[in-house]
């Protein structure tokens, strides 16, 4: 009778466990925690919960949500982007926060916190004209507030408010409403109040869902020199958060047990993140003309900084969930325009000169196990920890980078960690589809078996060049073939694709024909008169072969038939790249790694016909064009500070820049720190 009563109370605490697990996941938004659970979910020799969590410590952490936002009569305030939420002045939102809280006896939580909120991404394609003569944006608001809670256990609602802080601007745009002419910012002042729930979730982990109310003070804008009235911003703001925080210490909420005293641990979800900032610059150049989209002549520095979350979770035997919002800022050299090898992975075309959130990932993953070997998965980013069938299929559905699942290589793939020249880390002709941060959505499906793998791909395109807005009508399909083998005991892989993207894009031949029979004409304006449903297929050839331990070779080739607009990645036909990868062990340094390699970029004939008689392409366009192959060497050491932190030193020599004898060549330096847990 004891053991059966024994059972039914550690069942009855499973399922309490599980409930408030669930009740997490909706709180969060993005945690999804499984459904199953057993009592091995608690020790046997458990004594009796009680309720003696503790919330005094310190804490780090991010949100990430939706907000709306009023500047006052006559601000024109753009659409930011919301995704599956309606666009709104401020669009999806998300930043960082840190803080301290003190629980005193009576179970009243005492706090202070301080955080940063960003705003989301324009809601428009590149070339879509404004109607306003100005537009108004909130770029940031900060806030350092007082916090008061009660805690319910694990629960804890709040109340909170304080000082805030933000920053505005205002884009003049020229005449046609294209162009941005001048922005102009202001810094703001103001205070903030709210309200919120914060759940201790497992091990030092807690989320929370939270409102914030911001009013900042009033600040007028002298418009007067672009012949605008003067105008009055007034941001009053909606915040809507979901985060969570990082709980440095023990946090007990139950009586110590062998010892441990937090929250037990959970393998059914992760949280890891990146940060990585890239400065980059050069010298003075050979640059006898140039157009907006050439390369300064008299040399440039500019810098980017990215910071992205990797939130994981299991939903059942086999279905995984992946979150990953990021904060980027800055823009690479002349806003990542003039080189087709352009130096800087970590460089968007959607540059932003204060950090913008997106959603970058957000992709569901069903492994289906056809049973026999399995193999260990260690916990990583977008990758939860357990076993897997190393026979099996899988299928990927959402948003995400072609190159997280196509084009992979071990020693050239990551321009936060290895090469960061564009042709070095991908297959530079093929024009995967993207938008301008370098992501699409769509469904890959792979068969993986143990010496070789078949992976497919369908995707969304670009409505048009250079454009953010993805459309469903026309699309891009790759397949890849992976094969794995041994050479003299070395390891290494070989990776054949294939793909087709169609699109709508101009004909370099019909344009230049147009061209020829109206003189009058501007070949950019007939390109995108010509434009229409168009296809361009190619392929890329992929090998990574370790050498010796800890030294490998990469190789890449790729081909596209180069005869209408590329849609999405950058201005290449033809590429091949090589090079070296060298771990520190022979000197003692075993995390450190040097790199060095090279690339050979080219265009196709009607291609580099289009950029001679004055077009531009997705990053280059001089006006005229002395056609040679743009040829590329990139050397790189990787310094491992501590576990986690890198710091790198990058040399690239790139010769006939866009394609041009006339330009370059031009030495590129370049430091990138980078860090991760």
């Amino acid at each position: 009778m004891h053991s059966r009563l024994g059972a039914c109370v550690l069942t009855l605490r499973s399922h309490r466990y599980r409930y408030l697990r669930t009740a997490a996941a909706i709180a969060t938004g993005v945690l999804a925690l499984p459904a199953k659970g057993t009592a091995a979910d608690l020790p046997l020799k458990a004594p009796a919960l009680r309720a003696v969590y503790d919330w005094t410590g310190f804490y780090v952490g991010g949100h990430f949500g939706y907000g709306d936002a009023s500047f006052g009569p006559g601000t024109n305030s753009p659409p930011l982007q919301g995704v599956a939420l309606p666009p709104s002045a401020t669009g999806l939102n998300g930043g960082y926060q840190l803080g301290y809280n003190r629980q005193l006896a009576n179970r009243v939580v005492l706090g202070i916190e301080a955080d940063s909120t960003f705003t989301g991404a324009r809601d428009i394609v590149a070339h879509e004209r404004s109607p306003a003569p100005f537009n108004t944006t909130l770029d940031y608001v900060g806030t350092v507030r007082g916090r008061i809670g009660y805690a319910f256990d694990r629960f804890m609602p709040f109340v909170t408010g304080g000082f805030a802080w933000g920053h505005t601007h205002i884009n003049v745009n020229d005449a046609d409403g294209v162009s941005e002419l001048f922005p102009v910012g202001k810094y703001q002042t103001g205070w903030t109040a709210g309200l919120g729930l914060e759940f201790a979730v497992s091990g030092n982990w807690t989320a929370k869902a939270e409102y914030d109310y911001v009013a900042l003070s009033r600040r007028t804008y002298d418009l007067s020199g672009f012949g605008l009235a003067n105008v009055d911003v007034e941001p009053r703001v909606h915040l809507f958060k979901l985060g969570l925080n990082y709980q440095f210490g023990d946090t007990p909420w139950m009586a110590p047990i062998n010892g441990k005293t937090k929250l037990p641990e959970s393998s059914d979800w992760n949280v890891h993140a990146q940060t990585t900032v890239l400065p980059q610059g050069y010298g003075p150049i050979h640059s006898p003309y140039a157009s907006p989209q050439s390369l300064p002549g008299g040399g440039q520095f500019q810098a980017t900084w990215t910071t992205t979350a990797f939130l994981g979770a299991r939903l059942w035997d086999g279905g995984e969930f992946y979150f990953n919002p990021e904060l980027a800022q800055g823009f690479g050299i002349n806003g990542t325009l003039g080189l087709a090898g352009f130096p800087n992975g970590e460089a968007q075309k959607a540059g932003a000169p204060f950090p913008k959130i997106r959603p970058q990932r957000y992709y569901f993953k069903q492994t289906f196990g056809l049973g026999g070997e399995q193999e260990e998965v260690p916990d990583a980013p977008n990758q939860l920890a357990g076993k897997r069938d190393i026979d099996r299929v899988t299928v990927i559905v959402g948003r995400f980078a072609v190159g997280d699942f196509f084009d992979g290589n071990s020693y050239a793939k990551d321009p936060r960690a290895d090469f960061m020249n564009w042709a070095m880390w991908a297959s530079a002709a093929y024009d995967f589809p993207a938008d301008l941060p370098g992501y699409t959505r769509g469904a890959v499906v792979e068969l993986n078996r143990k010496d070789w793998a078949v992976r497919g791909g369908l995707f969304q395109v670009p409505d048009a060049p250079n454009s953010d807005t993805l459309v469903y009508k026309t699309g891009g399909a790759v397949v890849e073939f992976e094969e794995r083998h041994s050479i003299f005991e070395q390891p290494g892989k070989l990776r054949v694709g294939t793909f087709y993207n169609s699109g709508n894009t101009a004909s370099y031949r019909e344009v230049l024909e147009q061209a020829a029979a109206n003189p009058a004409l501007d070949i950019n304006d007939a390109a995108t008169a010509n434009r229409r449903i168009r296809s361009k297929y190619g392929f890329y050839v992929n090998l990574e072969q370790q050498i010796v331990t800890d030294v490998g070779l990469f190789a890449r080739a790729s081909w596209n038939d180069g005869q209408n607009q590329i849609l999405s990645f950058t201005d290449i036909d033809r590429s091949v790249s090589a090079g070296l990868s060298i771990k520190g062990s022979r000197w003692g340094r075993p995390d450190d790694t040097v790199g060095i390699g090279g690339a050979i970029n080219g265009l196709s004939a009607a291609h580099r016909d289009f950029l001679a008689a004055g077009g531009v392409g997705l990053l280059i366009g001089d006006g005229r064009l002395n056609y040679s192959n743009e040829r590329i060497l990139e050397a790189y050491y990787a310094y491992s500070v501590i576990k986690g932190v890198t710091l790198t030193g990058d040399y690239q020599l790139i010769v006939n820049p866009a394609y041009n004898t006339d330009r370059g060549p031009v030495s590129i330096f370049s430091g990138r720190l980078h860090a991760e847990f």
